[in-house]
């Protein structure tokens, strides 16, 4: 699929089942995304719900110059930020793990010991300021392009790519040169 373009155009010309394409490969990752603004992971499935109907409804508003993907972040980082001015609350959420390999794929000590480097990775990029956590998850968790994290942030893509270089030099910091806390 390319980021859904393909598939949201097969839905325009009126096959339902491509929209379901698109939820499965990008809802629970705009539920992850949504989840990092508002600390609240049923709060983070209503927003990616609203984003897509959203999709469904405004059909005319998606016009194909950014990719979907970039397209629904953004609306789901609206509709987020939305939701946290309405309860006056600006709490963030610190990253979960993100892709598990089954135990048949692994030894239970590497296991253990992935698991650990990934909470200490996630403890470290929680401590990050909201733009660095923000652009870290955008490009390295979400494998967004700089300009479509930029166009996510509201930013430039030379921000981006600052709040990129200042997360690292902070990183390296807080896990220390081998990466472990």
């Amino acid at each position: 699929m390319d980021n859904g373009a393909g598939s949201y155009r097969r839905f325009l010309d009126g096959d339902t089942g491509a929209f379901d394409d698109i939820m499965n490969e990008l809802f629970y990752s705009l539920v992850f995304f949504a989840n990092s603004y508002v600390h609240d992971v049923h709060t983070a499935e209503d927003i990616a719900i609203d984003t897509f109907s959203d999709l469904i409804v405004h059909r005319h508003r998606y016009n194909f110059k950014v990719t979907l993907k970039t397209y629904l972040f953004t609306l789901a980082r609206s509709r987020s930020i939305d939701y946290i001015r309405h309860c006056k609350v600006i709490n963030f959420t610190e990253l979960t793990e993100t892709d598990r390999l089954s135990d048949d794929e692994k030894s239970l000590e590497e296991s253990v010991l992935a698991d650990e480097k990934r909470r200490a990775v996630n403890r470290a990029v929680s401590k990050l300021p909201a733009d660095m956590r923000t652009a870290v998850h955008l490009v390295y968790f979400e494998e967004m392009t700089y300009e479509e994290a930029a166009r996510v942030m509201k930013k430039s893509r030379k921000q981006v790519d600052n709040l990129l270089y200042r997360a690292k030099k902070e990183l390296r910091v807080l896990l220390g040169e081998d990466g472990e806390a």
